[in-house]
């Protein structure tokens, strides 16, 4: 936002349930010039790293959040100022003007008022306060972090807070349960004396109960020799926390089963050299499983839906997420491509090579990796021929293609006999919810995808 002759850079809303985010790099320093919408930083959160473009132009007067900082959405991260324009001093990020003095009045001198009184007694000790659910205290808590504190049975009102307010964020919140601190009982609030006769002498009251202390930082990691120390970014520790909770919700359950993918492995190189010609499109394998994925999903709404409380919910539509490696090897992120029954071949493989190059190029938003209803993780790329993926919450099931090696393979010949021929295989693996998913459902499925893929003919595409 502009302010006078300055624009401010805040933290953007980076999605509905999305409330602080990390700077990872500042692309600018103060001094350089930059032009409205290029690229000025690098943010992460727990769904998406992202680039963030410059709200206007000038140059990079101050930074006020350096890198490695994670702060609250709203927050600003640095001052642009005209060029050529004289410094604009930028005030602290969270500062606040002190109110003005009020002169004393001149027509009566202040009174001066007595010391109060020592009581003869100490009075007791307040109690602690009483815990109370997340928000309940009148402290705001995202989503995400009522999420975690309900998880793992962590009253937000007794984790102190770091961020605007006192507010508790997600940072603060897993630090927390990483130490083992747990909530304390509230102390039980004590009866009052009548005020009008004293009270009899009594026999000393047991100590009240002290109210909860922070909890210890939780200890740090130490290089011993020839190793290295690298904090976890936000989103390593967003996949650390998906992957755990799943694993701690779905009863992970993987089947298999072997393609023969000669008729694919034709069309393909039938189709290769005028789509990227006409379209600059690669015809993967992974968009030929995709689509025979999808066309299957129509007969299999379970495999597609997910379980809601003590509900089961089914689609009419496929949101199909994509696995896709970043950072060489140190982020995963699963953009989706949104009504994919809706696409045929060209069109399937379009979007996939479009939220791929988009992811790796830090240009998703949180839109573009939520509301997945199903998964693929294509890790055969690099030779992998077997895998028992994890399911992406909340979705039922997640499909895994793998390394496509040709093998012996027993084939009929035009006799009926059975003789051995060279085919491309490629395996192919559902991990999928038992709570939702029996094994037979499962099982019918992959030989309902092996089938559509071993008898493709070019009305397919």
């Amino acid at each position: 936002m502009a302010t006078g002759t300055q624009v401010d850079v805040v933290m953007p809303q980076m999605g509905v349930s999305v409330s602080e985010g990390t700077i990872t790099k500042w692309l600018k320093q103060p001094g350089e010039a930059v032009a409205q919408d290029e690229p000025l930083l690098e943010i992460s959160t727990d769904k998406v790293d992202t680039e963030v473009p410059s709200p206007g132009a000038g140059v990079v007067q101050e930074i006020l959040v350096q890198e490695g900082e994670t702060v609250d959405v709203g927050t600003r991260l640095a001052v642009i100022a005209p060029e050529g324009s004289a410094p604009v001093a930028a005030e602290e990020p969270g500062a606040t003007p002190e109110p003005p003095t009020e002169p004393a009045p001149h027509y009566a001198p202040p009174v001066p008022q007595p010391e109060p009184e020592a009581p003869a007694v100490a009075p007791a000790a307040e109690p602690a306060p009483v815990a109370v659910q997340p928000s309940g205290n009148g402290k705001f808590v995202s989503p995400v972090v009522a999420r975690i504190a309900s998880e793992h049975g962590v009253d937000p009102g007794q984790v102190p807070g770091t961020g605007a307010g006192g507010r508790v964020t997600k940072k603060d919140i897993l630090a927390f349960i990483e130490s083992g601190a747990q909530t304390a009982p509230a102390a039980p609030a004590p009866s009052e004396a009548p005020a009008e006769a004293p009270a009899p002498v009594a026999p000393p009251s047991p100590a009240p109960q002290a109210a909860p202390q922070p909890p210890a930082p939780a200890p740090q990691a130490e290089a011993v020799a020839g190793e290295t120390l690298e904090p976890m970014s936000a989103m390593r520790r967003g996949i650390a926390e998906h992957m755990r909770r799943s694993l701690d919700t779905a009863a992970h359950v993987t089947s298999a089963i072997e393609v023969d993918m000669s008729k694919v492995v034709a069309i393909r190189e039938k189709l290769k050299a005028s789509y990227q010609k006409d379209y600059g499109v690669n015809p993967t394998y992974l968009a030929f499983v995709g689509r025979a994925a999808v066309d299957t999903l129509h007969d299999y709404p379970w495999i597609n839906g997910e379980l809601r409380a003590d509900q089961i919910v089914t689609r009419n539509y496929v949101n199909l997420g994509i696995a896709v490696e970043l950072a060489e090897g140190k982020g995963l992120i699963v953009p989706v491509v949104k009504n994919a029954e809706g696409l045929n071949l060209l069109g399937l493989a379009r979007s996939i090579a479009d939220i791929a190059a988009r992811a790796r190029d830090k240009k998703l938003l949180p839109d573009d990796v939520q509301g997945g209803t199903f998964t693929i993780t294509n890790p055969g790329g690099y030779g992998t021929f077997h895998g028992t993926p994890v399911i992406s919450q909340p979705q039922a099931g997640i499909l895994g293609t793998y390394a496509l090696v040709k093998r012996p393979w027993v084939v009929q010949d035009a006799l009926g006999n059975d003789v051995l021929a060279i085919r491309p295989i490629m395996n192919i693996t559902l991990t999928y919810d038992h709570r939702l998913v029996d094994g037979a459902l499962a099982g019918r499925f992959l030989h309902d995808v092996r089938e559509k893929l071993q008898t493709w003919g070019e009305d397919r595409y």
